[in-house]
């Protein structure tokens, strides 16, 4: 990984914006990702994010931190949080807005206990395919205090092939519809390709059932997302 989302937001961070993040997926086009909304405030978040923010509790885990937008809100509410992304540039940039404590650090390699588990953004993003939702939930599992909560977000991206008929064009053959190729790339460098998934609720309930953990529909965006409390 070149870590180019990191130097993103770093560019930003030290007053060097000049362009933005270049998306696309295996399923749609190149799309821009501006880099002012990486850094937004609470006034500025989805409503999906604002509801996760409110049900978090105790000790918390911002898992894929980012800039660190949800640890520095929940800090400015007396919130002990620890930020951890994989992306060294975006724990620079968190620790540089003020996040106390962030580490450059894989989720799976996590070792203490929480109260809150925050996974936004498309938390199930970071199972990346099917066959390692059980692996990633049962380490999540592992990470929750006693009456300890997980709030995870996704989409049902089953919308993404309809056609024009109302029918669905996906090949039933291959994989899950929800695991995607991701592209990333900036000023002109492209990133290592990744895969990410977004994951339907019914099959995030299926997932957590098998591995001991409840699944609870919290909130409902408007454009197929959702957030799900796991404990």
């Amino acid at each position: 990984m070149k870590d180019l989302f990191g130097k993103a937001l770093l560019d930003y961070q030290n007053g060097n914006y000049t362009e933005d993040i270049i998306t696309s997926t295996s399923i749609s086009d190149e799309d821009e990702l501006p880099l002012p909304y990486l850094f937004r405030n609470y006034s500025e978040m989805p409503k999906l994010e604002q509801h996760a923010l409110k049900l978090s509790k105790g000790k918390v885990l911002d898992a894929g931190c980012g800039a660190g937008n949800h640890s520095l809100y929940l800090q400015q509410k007396g919130i002990a949080v620890k930020a951890i992304d994989v992306s060294e540039g975006a724990i620079e940039v968190s620790k540089m807005r003020g996040v106390k404590n962030a580490e450059v650090l894989n989720i799976l390699n996590e070792s203490e206990t929480f109260d809150t588990v925050l996974l936004l953004m498309n938390g199930t993003g970071i199972f990346q395919e099917l066959t390692q939702v059980s692996k990633y939930l049962t380490h999540l599992k592992s990470l929750l205090n006693p009456n300890g909560q997980i709030l995870i977000d996704s989409s049902d991206i089953k919308y993404m092939y309809l056609d024009d008929d109302g029918g669905y064009w996906q090949d039933m053959n291959a994989s899950y519809y929800g695991e995607l190729d991701y592209y990333l790339s900036y000023k002109g460098e492209k990133e290592t390709p990744m895969k990410w998934l977004y994951l339907d609720f019914d099959t995030l309930k299926l997932a957590c059932e098998t591995v001991g953990l409840k699944c609870e529909l919290v909130y409902e965006g408007e454009h197929y997302d959702y957030l799900a409390r796991l404990s």
